[in-house]
């Protein structure tokens, strides 16, 4: 293993960690939709890895691509932030809606109508998460990770992206078992039926830093 495979491997792993644990969209969807729906924690941890290989693999299908045609990191890149826009406003739309979702449910509470609007949902929204994260990149893969791996080897291209995709994996689960575990410590009973528009606000939250902050 050369130098410069093993710095890239360390690099891997270190922003793998580090833009997950930064970037709030990416536990936190998780872990108020699991709340306000009192999912089990194996759902929700469930929920969070099908959606975390959604994100990942999506943006190494798309470096891939340019590694295989060649094609200039620039272009990457602007069609990763075209990605990434779209993301951002995607969540900041799904959270608007399921947020006045929630407090329309708490209206119509004692009537049959909360019963079907609760099944559809729940088959609806865990789809609605994944094709969202299938559509955010992870902006650092390709032009910091892959690009300079593909110059190394192919191995070497596929151990460098393994790396960040099991560390990031890994920090969602983490952050989403962590926050989780600490938020069975907090009484919430006066915001039970409050869960559902608290849990879409937070996620329409998470996407306006996403878009304005950049996180």
């Amino acid at each position: 293993m050369t130098y410069e495979l093993q710095i890239l491997i360390i690099s891997a792993a270190s922003i793998g960690f580090v833009h997950t644990l930064l970037g709030p969209d990416h536990y936190l969807p998780f872990i108020m939709i699991g709340k306000a729906r009192e999912w089990k924690i194996s759902k929700i941890i469930g929920l969070t890895v099908l959606c975390g290989i959604g994100h990942i693999l999506t943006s190494v299908i798309v470096g891939l691509i340019g590694i295989g045609l060649e094609m200039q990191v620039e272009k990457l890149n602007w069609f990763e932030s075209f990605r990434g826009n779209l993301a951002a406003w995607a969540l900041i739309a799904f959270g608007l809606l399921y947020a006045l979702w929630g407090i329309r449910r708490i209206y119509k509470k004692h009537t049959h109508k909360t019963i079907d609007i609760d099944e559809k949902s729940k088959n609806v929204t865990p789809w609605i998460l994944f094709i969202i994260f299938a559509l955010g990149p992870c902006e650092p893969l390709i032009p910091i990770l892959m690009y300079p791996a593909a110059m190394e080897s192919l191995s070497a291209l596929v151990m460098v992206t393994s790396v960040f995709g099991v560390v990031t994996l890994l920090t969602m689960t983490g952050a989403v078992l962590a926050v989780s575990y600490g938020l069975s410590f907090v009484n919430l009973r006066r915001f039970e039926n409050l869960g559902h528009p608290i849990a879409g606000f937070v996620i329409f939250l998470s996407g306006l830093a996403i878009q304005v902050l950049g996180l």
